[in-house]
């Protein structure tokens, strides 16, 4: 029995307090299925004790006997202070003992660490050497001096980052990543680095990639200091050699390090092979794996029977998440507790996926990974859960571990997919102190201890896995018979304010508002005392101001369908906003990738990379006079062709997520078949999109 497992039997012992799974994994920070087997554990000890089991309820909740508090005559008091480590535990961490000793270590040096006797040691010797040899590498032993890993130095790193990820949880981490001795000040150091690097190379990684690149930075510094270097790698330059480079110059600076070509080659390879939240990119056709996902997004709305299209942000994640995927060679997915969890318990979810997985394999023609699976399944499990939980007002509390800027971040992404009323924003040490009737639950950023209300851990990124961490804890509550009425309140903020505003300035004086809007947000954020960022990140253009009227034409006579993407290319092409060889591109890539390009019956929306020749971002519109097939039977003929021209992979991405949207209204269609004039038709972009929007 683990510490975990006596905690949970605490909880469980207030008969009065509703505890469900979903809550449980939330507060230990661990996936539902692990509490299951926890709750199976304490189980056990009922039925040998002749108490009654626990049992599950619909939302996951446990029920218990009155006479569950029995159990605690039946738990040893030392189990309450003490980790005991399974047979599997003990040789994983004996495991990792061996491999990061650079010297042989006795069965008795392990024996001590593991509090075990050394006849414990010699009976899961198997067992280690088993445990070694799954990553390539060899348990030597000697008679007199004990034991030794053999291989080469990147399987024994890759051992080290793997064993992190296969613990259950916390506790666990701690013990496995506990051998690897770093100062503190030297992983604040390496923490600095890595952030410093992500903003100078525009790629930011995600929160859990964050960690892993962090650990090996332990990991490859322990292993120096001990005169154990990289072996000879096969030299392949790829676009995060430069950032590993500068990582490692940076760390042999500060850290007092030596580096060596072939730790850069390393780093590169698993900086390659992480995932990013967003990173500037090279590839030329990041904006057709955007047309495909918003493909996809469609199908995936149509067979949930749930319309996900509305959601930016399912949109712009899906994207940058599959792009990362693509541009990275093979990467390399850990065990994901929390991916199989969300898999078991959304399977007609998973199943809508792999069934149109089809769609996005339009985009390789290598096989999409089993496991990828999961992770899209995430994104649209997320995306049902920001829809579903958008109407609901529940009273949270934000405790954050990290300083005012970190807590601010968490609070303006929860703001942003939930309908939550923030009462009040703590440090963690004051959860203790909490009164339980202030809320609903808490949302932290670390585990708290000796709190009276319940909480749900999140990273400050709230990735899509917290948001059905946070979906599962309001499931729990709306089954609590306990749970208050809520009133819904709406609160004033900046951002809510400013969303207001926006289509209203750009509507009444379109030459000024941008410059307007600056003023405008610099007053608004001195106001309500927040940092509102004006000139970092500009606002990225609506549909209508790429669609003046200066841009479409109506009635355009076409032989065929590359004589009307050549029409419409020709709008941008005398404006210059794209070069003449950006039509052919634009031609040839049809011709070689086929007319996915069709997004709409009767509507395309041909386009190429931005190393083919475009110049800014802009778009033109074109109806013919007599529509041509494209070659998609359900969808000819093509009646609209809108030329795109993209300088990046997101400055044009709120105008193609309004069109795409503004495409499914039959009546907006309707209105430019029919319209008369190129202002007729640019009025009719305008009010369709705000009135969209709104």
């Amino acid at each position: 029995m683990n510490k975990r497992t006596i905690s949970i039997i605490h909880e469980l012992c207030a008969p009065e307090k509703s505890i469900s799974i979903s809550g449980l994994a939330g507060q230990f920070g661990v996936s539902q299925r692990t509490i299951r087997n926890d709750l199976n554990t304490v189980s056990d000890i009922l039925k040998e004790n002749g108490l009654p089991e626990l049992k599950l309820k619909s939302g996951g909740q446990i029920i218990r006997d009155l006479s569950f508090d029995q159990i605690l005559s039946f738990v040893s008091e030392g189990d309450f202070y003490a980790y005991k480590l399974s047979k599997e535990e003990r040789i994983r961490i004996a495991s990792v003992l061996l491999v990061t000793s650079s010297e042989y270590t006795t069965l008795s040096a392990i024996a001590d660490i593991l509090f075990v006797s050394r006849a414990t040691v010699i009976k899961d010797l198997e067992g280690i050497k088993a445990c070694v040899r799954e990553s390539g590498l060899e348990v030597l032993s000697h008679p007199s001096r004990g034991l030794r890993v053999q291989g080469a130095e990147s399987d024994k790193r890759v051992f080290l980052l793997k064993t992190s990820d296969t613990g259950p949880d916390a506790a666990w981490q701690e013990l496995v990543t506990g051998q690897i001795h770093v100062p503190e000040e030297t992983r604040a150091m390496l923490q600095k680095i890595i952030t410093e690097q992500e903003h100078l190379h525009k790629c930011y990684l995600t929160d859990d990639s964050f960690h892993k690149v962090l650990f090996y930075l332990e990991i490859m510094i322990n292993r120096n200091q001990q005169g154990e270097y990289m072996e000879v790698r096969r030299k392949n330059i790829s676009s995060k050699h430069q950032m590993a480079q500068d990582i490692l110059e940076l760390i042999s600076q500060y850290c007092h390090t030596h580096t060596t070509e072939d730790e850069v080659q390393f780093l590169s390879e698993l900086l390659s092979m992480a995932r990013y939240t967003r990173q500037k990119t090279g590839e030329g056709d990041a904006v057709k794996l955007q047309f495909i996902t918003r493909q996809f997004i469609w199908q995936i709305s149509e067979e949930l029977r749930v319309n996900l299209n509305g959601d930016y942000d399912f949109f712009e994640n899906l994207s940058a998440h599959l792009e990362s995927v693509y541009s990275a060679a093979s990467p390399g997915y850990p065990d994901n507790p929390v991916i199989e969890e969300i898999l078991e318990e959304n399977q007609e979810v998973a199943a809508a996926v792999r069934k149109k997985l089809p769609i996005l394999r339009q985009y390789t023609v290598e096989p999409i990974e089993e496991i990828e699976l999961g992770y899209i399944t995430v994104h649209v499990c997320a995306a049902l859960e920001r829809k579903k939980n958008k109407e609901i007002a529940f009273h949270v509390i934000v405790a954050c571990h990290a300083g005012i800027g970190t807590s601010q971040l968490l609070l303006e992404r929860l703001k942003k997919h939930f309908n939550f009323q923030i009462v009040d924003i703590i440090s963690v040490h004051e959860a203790k102190n909490i009164d339980t009737g202030k809320a609903d639950f808490i949302i932290s950023t670390v585990p708290l201890e000796g709190c009276g209300l319940d909480h749900v851990i999140v990273s400050p990124l709230l990735t899509d896995e917290d948001y059905i961490r946070v979906g599962n804890k309001i499931d729990s509550l709306r089954n609590s018979r306990n749970l208050p009425v809520r009133k819904e309140e709406h609160e004033i903020t900046a951002k809510g304010l400013l969303e207001k505003l926006d289509p209203v300035i750009r509507e009444s004086v379109p030459e000024t508002a941008p410059e307007l809007l600056r003023k405008i947000r610099k007053i608004v954020g001195e106001y309500f005392n927040q940092t509102m960022d004006t000139e970092s990140e500009a606002e990225p253009p609506y549909l209508h101001e790429l669609l003046p009227y200066t841009h479409i034409t109506l009635d355009v006579e076409c032989s065929d369908w590359k004589d009307a993407v050549r029409r419409s290319g020709e709008i941008l092409l005398e404006k210059g906003y794209i070069e003449a060889r950006y039509i052919d591109a634009m031609i040839g890539n049809i011709e070689e990738n086929g007319p996915y390009i069709v997004l709409s019956p009767g509507f395309a929306v041909p386009h190429e990379g931005v190393e083919q020749g475009s110049i800014k971002v802009g778009m033109s519109l074109i109806r013919m006079k007599n529509p041509v097939p494209f070659g998609v039977e359900e969808l000819d003929p093509v009646e609209f062709v809108c030329c795109l021209s993209a300088v990046d992979h997101k400055t044009h991405l709120r105008a193609f997520f309004n069109l795409v949207n503004l495409l499914r209204d039959a009546n907006f269609k309707r209105s430019l078949h029919e319209c008369r004039t190129p202002e007729e038709a640019a009025g009719i972009i305008e009010r369709y999109e705000y009135e969209t929007a709104e």
